[in-house]
Parts: structure tokens; C-alpha cells; sequence
């Protein structure tokens, strides 16, 4: 079995007065994709936020590549190897895209020209537009520009949040093919309304609900439960 590069372990998150994540705990292992998916509201995001270190935690441990990091600052945590691609993407609408990759990189030698050469492998449309303003791409290559960005560094750990949302269904292929690549070098952790893309890419699955871990397992498990996804999801039969 694979080893788990991220441990969440018994996480409590507040925003304000509200209490998000109620004690909280997933793992992600080594070369696969882990998706959190729940009804709208469940803590999916927030779980995101907490393990970056946007969100403090109030309570518990989460653990990359053994070291404790729910008390370190973002950038901290970025620079550690993780890297995270917020719902609204995070990109600069101004500058080109040439000038959002480098802005993203940590350092500029040759390992990050590498990992640029191969991100641009990936987003082939982003070589295209490499001289325009990242506004005037389309949502689809907006979404590749926010991915592309997070994993020009030495990004061992992605944290993507919703990167479907929004998105024709032509794209969410794109982005499926894309993301069974970037797993090859970097473990990810998906948060993902649409149970197409989160069975297509998802390895692992965990089920949040009302800010509590109710279920997890193999996502081909899920994939078969149809009482499960009917429970939880909200997926009938008849709608997949």
C-alpha cells in the first residue's frame, strides 16, 4: 500500500463563529489522486484552506511528509511542496501569460524551465497564448493557467478546488486527461462537485458531510454504491 504523503487527523476549523470542519481526517497517498466531494456546504473547500494554511485550525494535526504543518503560515507551506489552485483560479486577468507563470515561481533555474517545458506539454493552448493577457482567455484555459501555475515548482502535493465548476463538458475532458498526467509526478487532492470528472481522475475518495468525514474508500467502490451516492450526493441511477 501506498504511503500517505498528507495525514489530516482530527481537524477543527472555524470560520467566525461557525464551526466548518468538526474533526476532520483523510490521508493522501503517494501516485494517486484523493477526492473530497460532498453536497455544497459540507467543508470540502475549508478542508482545502486549512491544509494551505488560510484557514487556521483550531484543533488537530495535519502532517506532510511527516512534519507538522497546521501552524505554519501559507507561504511556509507553499514552499515546503504544496501547492494549492483556488475555486476562483487566483490568476493575474492583466498580466500575460508568460508574466502569471513567472510571477508563480519560486526560483528560476534549470529544474523549473524543465518542469515549465513539461507544464506546457500539458496546457499545449497556454504556449499559444503566451504573450496575451490571461483575461482574455476562456474559462477553460483560465482553469490550465491556474493549474499550470501551481505546478511550474517543485509542487509534490495540489490542492485543486472545483476545477470543473463552470466548465462545457468538452473541457472537463481536457482537464480529466490532464490532471491522470500531473498524477504521475505530483499526489493530488481533488475537492469536486462533478462525480463524472471526480470518478475519472479519483483514486481514493472521501465523503464530507456537515463538516464530517462519513465515508471513504476506493473511488471504484463508490462508483458501485449506488445507495451511498444516492444518500450523500444526491445521484440517482437514472441521472448518471
Amino acid at each position: 500500500m501506498s504511503e500517505a504523503i498528507l495525514k489530516v487527523e482530527g481537524t477543527h476549523t472555524f470560520i467566525g463563529q461557525h464551526h466548518i470542519l468538526q474533526g476532520i481526517s483523510f490521508d493522501a497517498k503517494a501516485d494517486a489522486v484523493t477526492v473530497l466531494i460532498g453536497r455544497n456546504g459540507a467543508g470540502k473547500s475549508t478542508a482545502l484552506k486549512t491544509v494551505i494554511g488560510l484557514l487556521p485550525s483550531s484543533e488537530g494535526r495535519i502532517m506532510f511528509k511527516g512534519n507538522e504543518i497546521q501552524k505554519k503560515k501559507p507561504y511556509e507551506i507553499a514552499r515546503m511542496g504544496i501547492g494549492f489552485v483556488p475555486e476562483d483560479m487566483g490568476i493575474f486577468a492583466n498580466l500575460t501569460v508568460e508574466e502569471n507563470m513567472r510571477v508563480a515561481m519560486l526560483v528560476e533555474d534549470e529544474a523549473t524551465a524543465q518542469r515549465l517545458e513539461r507544464t506546457l506539454d500539458i496546457f499545449s493552448d497556454l504556449g499559444k497564448f503566451w504573450k496575451a493577457q490571461a483575461g482574455i482567455l476562456s474559462g477553460g484555459q483560465k482553469q490550465m493557467l491556474a493549474i499550470a501555475r501551481a505546478i511550474v515548482n517543485d509542487t509534490s502535493l495540489l490542492l485543486i478546488d472545483e476545477p470543473s465548476k463552470g466548465l462545457a463538458p468538452i473541457l472537463v475532458d481536457a482537464l480529466i486527461e490532464a490532471i491522470n498526467q500531473i498524477k504521475e509526478y505530483s499526489v493530488v487532492v481533488l475537492v469536486e462537485q462533478n462525480f463524472y470528472m471526480a470518478s475519472s481522475v479519483g483514486d481514493y475518495f472521501y465523503i464530507l458531510d456537515d463538516g464530517m468525514v462519513v465515508h471513504g474508500g476506493l473511488m471504484e467502490d463508490l462508483v458501485n454504491d449506488e445507495e451511498l451516492k444516492s444518500k450523500y450526493l444526491g445521484i440517482s441511477k437514472a441521472a448518471e
